[in-house]
């Protein structure tokens, strides 16, 4: 793209000869500035890289064959199994083939987790310290400059990056890792790779994807006419055996909540005895203090209370860990740095599926579920339901015992039920609210979002139902052109694509400005784009209760965050850091989203600071800030049903208040809801 704008520039010099000189010097001194900058990057590049590749790994074994696809084809695509080692090898393998001299080598991964860990393993192995030759960028955390050689980071970071950079000139090579996972930004970063290549030539991209699904990305990108080369990189893996110890029958196929409550009343006693069945085989195999056991749960709370049931059951010489994707860092490294002394037990979400690996597994226990975000366009509802997993997220899961020898995977559901489910993961893009994708492509000037090369087309009623909830925040109006009606951005669009939150969140926060309450709706906003950081553990729910009743506000739950936010502020100021923490703990507040909390307000503060918003210094009160959450929730408001416990909403909706809301009593005869979640 540069080079383009250089040559286009040395054609278009002017006739006038001390004016030409002038320019000609300016665009010498940018060809030798360019020069200068290239030779640096390319005296930076460790020296040693083949004899650094980790051989242990498949994927080294194919060093050369990958080497070469990379200097001859624009888009490889890499095909791994977990434990190929392509996540941390193929940047060395791309600096081999010269790349990251004209431009980084961005490496996205789908979770802040897995970008952090492999950039510390591949520092590691380069024998650097983290930042040198191999940065990272993740939300609130970044580490190295753009002089770093490789760059890891969500595919959240790239997609940011596309709206100031809409060449993505700042890489030579963009590896898109664990593609299999098409979430909304992998699908949406394809396709706007898949435009975007054409116009730059001289970008090489590389897709790694974990599942026999290859033959659809290089389809995909063959429309641009070249020939894709697929490379099969074995997983290094022993055989694994598979058991079946289901919980109870059908549970799957009848959903039915009586099925569900017999599972969860029969769960600990099923998993107890599967834990046991591995020690019987890690004893009977003769490494009895190998038996390292990782356990898939479906959410964060199913994780504390196996954590808890396996804790009771106070297993000798045995470590049990959580992991979800939420940790801090430390109490994520224990995971990554295992015991010498005994055995572990780690009980995960699917976060341990593809994104990281696990070190020591020999025994995986598969409970056969995880949370799946689907959204219904005709209510307008987001839901979270618990779903079975597909057969490639399982065999995924069973995949992670097979790396140190032979492993044993038990599921814990039957053969009929894995055989009856679908074999890959419906793609997010076919399961979400799209009013975000749809903001930020306009933003990008991809108007024409159905004719956007996505790898799977969304729903138009989707795509409608998206512009549709834009239209009433403001976002978009309607121009007559030459060649019919189009769809623009407002001013206020503009501003909503700017705000990093949902689109419903960032209208409540410019109409905050005409109401004079900005300050309490980002508190309030960056609430309610996390979980709510007030716990309520199963077995301490009145406890916690009565310690979140200080926190309430008799007629609206969305000032119980100001009231909480301000409690937080105080004991932060008074405790030293480890006295807060426990002080959480005490106070059933969960340490990890309060600081989230935290960092997505102070992220909120800066835009709205950068696009000089006033921020009110004197107190708002109840109807400027109910007013201004108003304006992003016409469609969340309900009117009392007589002689019912139920409120009729928009699009002829019934729902009714949850339980613990201070309004839960008092059925008021209109309500405004955050959120309405089906259950």
């Amino acid at each position: 793209h540069y080079i383009q704008q250089l040559k286009k520039q040395l054609k278009t010099l002017p006739d006038n000869q001390p004016e030409k000189q002038k320019k000609q010097a300016k665009l010498q001194s940018v060809i030798e500035r360019s020069a200068k900058a290239v030779l640096a990057r390319k005296n930076s590049i460790p020296a040693n890289l083949m004899q650094n590749l980790n051989d242990d790994l498949p994927v080294s074994k194919q060093a050369q064959t990958l080497i070469d696809a990379i200097t001859h084809n624009q888009v490889i695509i890499v095909a791994g199994e977990t434990g190929s080692g392509k996540t941390t090898q193929l940047p060395k393998l791309a600096m081999l083939a010269g790349r990251g001299i004209t431009g980084q080598i961005g490496h996205t991964q789908p979770r802040r987790l897995a970008a952090r860990s492999v950039a510390t393993r591949i520092s590691e192995e380069l024998g650097e310290e983290l930042g040198k030759t191999v940065s990272f960028k993740v939300r609130f955390t970044e580490e190295g400059t753009r002089h770093s050689i490789v760059k890891l980071m969500t595919d959240g970071i790239l997609l940011s990056e596309m709206a100031y950079d809409k060449f993505l000139t700042r890489y030579d090579t963009i590896i898109i890792d664990e593609a299999h996972e098409r979430s909304l930004n992998i699908d949406f970063i394809l396709g706007y790779l898949k435009r975007l290549l054409p116009k730059r030539p001289d970008l090489k991209v590389i897709i790694t994807s974990a599942t026999l699904d290859t033959q659809r990305f290089a389809e995909y990108f063959e429309s641009l006419g070249k020939k894709i080369p697929i490379i099969n990189v074995e997983g290094r893996s022993y055989p694994i055996e598979v058991r079946y110890r289901p919980i109870s029958a059908d549970i799957i196929q009848s959903y039915d909540d009586d099925a569900f409550d017999e599972a969860e009343d029969n769960l600990p006693k099923t998993l107890i005895s599967a834990v046991e069945e591995c020690f019987l085989d890690a004893s009977q195999k003769g490494h009895p203090n190998q038996a390292d056991i990782l356990i898939f749960a479906a959410t964060e709370a199913q994780i504390r209370e196996l954590e808890e049931v396996l804790t009771l059951k106070n297993f000798p010489h045995t470590q049990i860990l959580p992991l979800f994707a939420r940790q801090g860092f430390g109490e994520q490294q224990k995971i990554f740095s295992p015991s010498s002394q005994g055995r572990r037990i780690i009980i995960a979400t699917n976060v341990a599926e593809t994104a990281l690996t696990v070190p020591n597994i020999r025994y995986v226990i598969d409970l056969g579920f995880a949370r799946i975000s689907r959204y219904n366009y005709r209510s307008r509802i987001q839901r979270l339901p618990i779903e079975a997993v597909s057969q490639a997220a399982a065999n995924q899961r069973k995949g992670r015992c097979g790396r140190i020898g032979n492993g044993m995977c038990i599921r814990l559901y039957s053969e009929e039920d894995f055989h009856a489910r679908p074999l890959f993961t419906e793609p997010e893009i076919l399961r979400t609210n799209l009013a975000s994708v749809i903001l930020q492509m306009t933003a990008l000037g991809l108007d024409d979002i159905e004719a956007f090369p996505f790898v799977d087309a969304p729903d138009k009623r989707h795509i409608q139902d998206g512009v549709k909830l834009l239209e009433e925040l403001g976002a978009f109006e309607t121009v007559q052109t030459k060649s019919g009606e189009k769809r623009r951005l407002t001013t206020i669009g503009r501003q909503l694509a700017q705000l990093p939150v949902d689109p419903r969140l960032a209208k409540m926060l410019l109409s905050a400005v005409d109401f004079g309450s900005v300050y309490e709706v980002m508190i309030i906003v960056s609430a309610l784009s996390i979980q709510d950081p007030r716990e309520r553990p199963t077995d301490k729910q009145q406890a916690s209760d009565e310690k979140h009743r200080r926190f309430a506000d008799k007629k609206s739950d969305f000032l119980a965050f100001l009231n909480l936010w301000h409690y937080v502020q105080e004991q932060q100021k008074a405790l030293t850091k480890n006295q807060f923490r426990r002080q959480c703990q005490k106070d059933f507040l969960n340490y990890l989203r309060i600081r989230e909390w935290q960092d997505i307000y102070q992220q909120i503060r800066l835009a709205v600071r950068e696009m000089g918003l006033p921020i009110n210094s004197e107190k708002a009160e109840y109807q400027q800030i109910h007013t201004a959450l108003l304006s992003g929730l016409l469609s969340h408001i309900g009117l009392k049903e007589a002689e019912k416990q139920q409120y009729l909403g928009a699009r002829n909706a019934h729902f009714a208040i949850f339980p613990n809301s201070v309004l839960f009593k008092k059925q008021p005869k209109w309500v405004m809801a955050a959120e309405l979640v089906e259950t």
